[in-house]
Formats: C-alpha cells, sequence, structure tokens
C-alpha cells in the first residue's frame, strides 16, 4: 500500500500506525495550503519579512535565502516556518492583491488572462444571439476592425465563381443594396425597393476593368445595336441642354460632351475626355437613319425638332456590339 495520495501526496494512516493524529493532521495541512489556492505574490524572489500564519506565495525564479531552490513552488508560512509544495500540471492559483489568475504548465506558471481559447467555435453571439447561418452576430452601434501596426483587409472568400461573395445592406432584415461578386467574378453593385427585386447599377468587368451601368436610369441603360443600324432615346432636359455622355462599347468606356442647340461652350477644358475614334456629333435637326456618319465609328446626333429632344448613336464599328450608356446633364 502507498504511503500517500496519487495527487496532493497526502499521507495515509498506515495499518497499526502510533499516533495516527500526526499523519491525519500533515494531511490536513497540505489540503488546507493547496485547496481554493490563493496567493499573495508571484515575483518575489526573497520571502517577506514579516509573513503571517497562512500566508501564501509562488516563489519566483532565481530564489534565495529561506526560498532557495524553490522556484515555482508554493510557499506557506506555517508554525513559523516555511513550507513548500511542489504543484502539478493544471494547478491553479488566484493572486489575491490584483484578482488575476495563473495556471502552471508544468515549468512556469502563466496567467490566463487573455488565452481564452476560441478556435473551432460553433458560433460567437455578441450581444446577440448567433444561429446556423449567421455563425457570428453582432449587436451594436458601431463595429472596429482596427489594423495591427499596418493595414487591414477585409476578405469576403467564395469557393467558386457562381457562388457569391458580397456585402448586403438591409432595411428591417431586407435587402436594399448589395454590393461584390455574386454570381460571377464581375464586380456589381445593385439596389432594391422591396428586398427581392434587384437592379444593376454599376457592373465592372473582372477581365477588363470595364464599366457598365445596365440599370443605372432608365432612359440609359444597356443597349445592342446591330451593324450599320440606329438606337435611339429621348433625353429628359429642357433644351437647351448640355450633356455628359458615358458610352461603353462592349466594356471599353468613352467620355462624349453633347450640346443641344447652340454653341458647346468651353470644350478645349475637356478635350482630354474625346478618345479616338470621337464619332461625329452633329447639331443639325432631323433624324438620323441608315449610314449617314462615318464608316468605322460611333455616331452620335441630337434631334431636338420636337417637344422632346431625342439622342441617336448609330454603330458603324463594323459589327452588332452591346452598348452602355448614361449620362449627367441640365
Amino acid at each position: 500500500m502507498s504511503q500517500t495520495s496519487p495527487i496532493l501526496s497526502l499521507p495515509y494512516i498506515q495499518p497499526a500506525q502510533a499516533q495516527k493524529h500526526v499523519t491525519h493532521n500533515e494531511a490536513l495541512r497540505i489540503l488546507d495550503a493547496v485547496t481554493q489556492l490563493s496567493v499573495i505574490d508571484t515575483t518575489l524572489t526573497a520571502p517577506p519579512g514579516q509573513p503571517a500564519p497562512g500566508d501564501r506565495y509562488i516563489v519566483a525564479q532565481g530564489a534565495t535565502g529561506a526560498w532557495a531552490g524553490q522556484d515555482q513552488n508554493v510557499a506557506v508560512w506555517v508554525d513559523s516556518t516555511w513550507q513548500f509544495f511542489a504543484p502539478g500540471v493544471g494547478w491553479r492559483a488566484d493572486i489575491a492583491t490584483t484578482g488575476d489568475e495563473v495556471r502552471f504548465d508544468g515549468t512556469d506558471w502563466q496567467s490566463t488572462a487573455g488565452v481564452l481559447n476560441l478556435q473551432n467555435v460553433l458560433a460567437v453571439g455578441i450581444n446577440t444571439t448567433a444561429d446556423a447561418t449567421n455563425k457570428l452576430a453582432v449587436s451594436s452601434n458601431a463595429t472596429l476592425l482596427n489594423n495591427a501596426g499596418g493595414g487591414h483587409q477585409l476578405k469576403l472568400n467564395k469557393a467558386t465563381a457562381a457562388d457569391t461573395a458580397s456585402l448586403l445592406f438591409q432595411t428591417g432584415f431586407s435587402g436594399r443594396a448589395e454590393m461584390g461578386t455574386a454570381g460571377n467574378d464581375n464586380f456589381s453593385v445593385k439596389v432594391s425597393a422591396n428586398g427581392s427585386a434587384f437592379k444593376t447599377a454599376i457592373n465592372v468587368d473582372s477581365a477588363t476593368g470595364g464599366v457598365q451601368f445596365p440599370q443605372g436610369q432608365s432612359y440609359f441603360s444597356d443597349v445592342f445595336i446591330l451593324n450599320d443600324s440606329v438606337w435611339s432615346v429621348n433625353i429628359p432636359w429642357s433644351n437647351p441642354s448640355r450633356i455628359m455622355l458615358w458610352l461603353s462599347v462592349n466594356l471599353e468606356g468613352r467620355f462624349y460632351l453633347v450640346a443641344i442647340s447652340g454653341t458647346l461652350t468651353g470644350a478645349s477644358n475637356f478635350g482630354q475626355m474625346f478618345a479616338n475614334p470621337p464619332g461625329t456629333l452633329t447639331y443639325s435637326t432631323g433624324v438620323l437613319t441608315g449610314t449617314t456618319g462615318a464608316a468605322g465609328k460611333i455616331n452620335l446626333s441630337i434631334d431636338n425638332s420636337g417637344s422632346v429632344p431625342k439622342l441617336y448613336v448609330e454603330n458603324r464599328l463594323g459589327s452588332n456590339r452591346l452598348f452602355t450608356l448614361s449620362t449627367l446633364g441640365k
């Protein structure tokens, strides 16, 4: 039969042992010292000058004097002497003066502050309840993601191009705007008035960087114009007007300046916006039909003979093309 217990090394009373109370009291002394372990300090290398009975310390590395050779052990002042107990792996002690907690890892006492293991937790809810879909849920007036000494990236990763990686903005948990890569790798910005029907305001092609405005304005959007054909749209501004036109052809975009009635003043300030081929700007009245413009180019014309001015776009690039148009004007 062993003479001590396997965990705390409490002495056992042996058969036919004399003065059994001595062994029993020694076991109680050990229990009193290490159960609900609370120490005054963990940084001292020499014992304090006037300890009180029952004072407990964790001896720091490099101990001297009466504590020499007792590094990392628990020192207890009992019967006017120091008694030492060697900790086991997993022992924890509260530091009475600070409220901090330390844990013995087999070599040193380590602080447990900030080492909560959050790896592979099933869900985290901060001031709210996470669920099977929203495994991280935060209810707060604001959420801060700060850098750690430099830049900071927020990454949304999807498995395949056909999946979705986006930011969804909601009103009453109903979608109203979405930006990201949804269903492909093009970057798009979409809006909705009801949470079910979305309109794509901006689309950026992932391969070319070309920008389209598919539904940015109801009167200018994506149109497919056959070669040597013309497409027209009403211009929703008064006569006279000045228009800045964004024209994207198969995702290659150009700016144009257009005038309805009168001279396009200040055009020299925008000369850099005219890219080759700039097309033909015609201010005469009448409807553009057939192949009236220059071959191999995009030809624009204005008809202000009616109550509502009309913009005509002629495709003479030599093949059927997809056009995206959007404007600013007054």
